[in-house]
């Protein structure tokens, strides 16, 4: 039974939770069973609520029980990515400076977990402060991939990423500043969905870049990621940048695309996003899944998008300009971690000093004084304004290539999943990870990634769709056509050709 209620959608467990056919109580602890079982070999969580988790699926059943009328996915466990703040529970975003710190409220989207029941699991790894493209950067150790765990799972959510994987949680909240989401999904065969800029609440996000990040749903199915999209979307009063609509019809768009009739829909090939530096098996997983596409009735067309070339030296002077703005908080004054100097006077600057010394890692260091020089007087100008120009210039391509199509798709990475290690000492090597996703980011459009099928290293590849602002629903009707029209390829979801974890006894 516990395995069972582990490897089924959210979806088809949240019917099954409202047939009465399985408690919640049950599933939730079939997942923390499941957590037990395999997480230290997978290390997707850094904090796991167990009490608190049985604790919500027991009111949820009782609620239920009692003739309740509870949001669809009441009683369905989900895990939490630790840059969200969340009340009562430790909220590191996986650095030092934080260790220990238990948030006094919750994030907006928090709020909306717990008020429709859905009990949390726990916080799971990530990157330090969301700056990394495969977890390694945590100050408490990788996450591995649950297909090989000699790779990284992605980054900076590659703990969302992997328990989704793993089957320890069948859902989860990412976030996404220039990949996050959508990148870990590609290499763990999982679907991210990167919402539009200000469609899902920011407020309780420890902040990275405010104008890029945006939280949003993991899951193992285009309809799970819709469903929990919907939940957390939708406007905030709290938060400056929420747009004030309602969220799309997401939901109706997932069942409606699951029917794998495209008729009608212009599918737009970014011709910057492939070719040189693209895996040649995630190259030939894209072209596939484009004739399935073009099978299904899309319409389907090459669009050119110029300034997409300088989208990543461009995002790498916004976001650290922004996250060195962002950190200085962080000055071992006010909360969070303080160190005071070994020798000499004792003042505010030295223990700032000695703080965030002892406090950030490499990666944080590293793009908190590029964003200060970035901003420094004088370079203002050469540096981050120039990227701001840049970043219009990106805007602009996206309009017209969203005049020529509905949607725009692209490989969500340009290669599968690389070794632990691979890549750690060649910061720019490993920034070049982000290159497909990053536009979306710098112009607020939403993004969506899911499985593709295994390159030629028997390792998952993902298949991005990228929509105009505020038409998520796009990204919910191509996503689960593609994904019915693979899975009858496959026979079934990616996910179950995974090798089996080990499990701990």
């Amino acid at each position: 039974m516990s395995e069972d209620l582990t490897r089924i959608s959210a979806a088809a467990l949240a019917d099954r939770l409202q047939a009465g056919d399985v408690s919640s109580v049950e599933a939730t602890r079939a997942h923390l069973d499941r957590i037990a079982a395999v997480d230290g070999a997978v290390h997707a969580f850094l904090h796991v609520s167990d009490e608190a988790a049985l604790a919500t699926a027991a009111d949820v059943d009782a609620r239920r029980a009692a003739g309740e009328d509870l949001h669809p996915l009441a009683g369905v466990p989900i895990a939490v990515k630790d840059v969200v703040v969340t009340r009562g529970v430790p909220t590191t975003a996986g650095s030092r400076i934080l260790e220990g710190w238990v948030p006094p409220y919750d994030a907006t989207l928090v709020e909306r977990i717990k008020s429709a029941g859905l009990p949390i699991l726990g916080k799971t790894n990530m990157d330090e402060f969301a700056m990394g493209s495969s977890t390694e950067h945590s100050a408490y150790g990788n996450t591995h991939n649950p297909w090989d765990l000699e790779r990284i799972p992605g980054g900076s959510g590659g703990g969302s990423a992997a328990a989704v994987g793993a089957y320890e949680a069948p859902l989860a909240i990412g976030t996404d500043t220039g990949g996050s989401i959508r990148q870990p999904a590609a290499v763990t065969g999982t679907v991210g969905v990167k919402p539009t800029y200000g469609s899902v609440s920011r407020y309780g996000l420890i902040a990275l870049a405010s104008s890029l990040d945006q939280a949003g749903p993991v899951t193992r199915t285009v309809l799970d990621s819709a469903l929990l999209h919907e939940l957390i979307g939708g406007h905030d009063p709290r938060d400056s940048t929420s747009i004030a609509e309602p969220l799309p019809p997401l939901v109706a768009a997932a069942r409606q695309g699951a029917s794998g009739d495209l008729s009608g829909v212009r599918v737009g090939v970014i011709t910057q996003l492939q070719g040189e530096g693209y895996q040649p098996g995630v190259l030939a997983r894209f072209h596939e899944s484009l004739e399935l596409l073009q099978r299904a009735g899309a319409e389907v067309v090459e669009v050119s998008c110029p300034h997409f070339e300088y989208a990543l030296a461009a995002y790498y002077l916004i976001l650290p300009a922004e996250a060195s703005s962002n950190l200085a908080k962080f000055d071992g004054m006010r909360f969070g971690l303080r160190v005071e100097p070994t020798q000499g006077p004792v003042t505010a600057e030295r223990v700032m000093a000695a703080t965030r010394g002892a406090g950030f890692g490499d990666e944080v260091k590293r793009r908190v004084i590029l964003g200060t020089y970035a901003l420094s007087a004088g370079y203002y100008d050469a540096y981050y304004g120039s990227a701001q120009k840049v970043r219009t210039l990106i805007q602009r391509d996206f309009a017209a290539a969203f005049a020529q199509a509905d949607v725009l798709v692209s490989p969500t990475a340009p290669t599968t999943a690389f070794k632990l290690g691979e890549k750690l000492d060649d910061p720019l090597a490993m920034y070049l990870n982000d290159v497909a996703t990053i536009p979306a980011n710098l112009a607020g459009v939403p993004g969506l990634s899911l499985p593709a099928g295994l390159s030629d290293d028997g390792l998952p590849v993902g298949f991005q769709v990228l929509a105009p602002a505020k038409a998520d629903d796009r990204l919910y009707r191509v996503g689960a056509a593609l994904e019915r029209l693979l899975e009858n390829e496959w026979g079934g979801p990616l996910l179950a050709q995974a090798p089996e974890l080990e499990v701990a006894r």
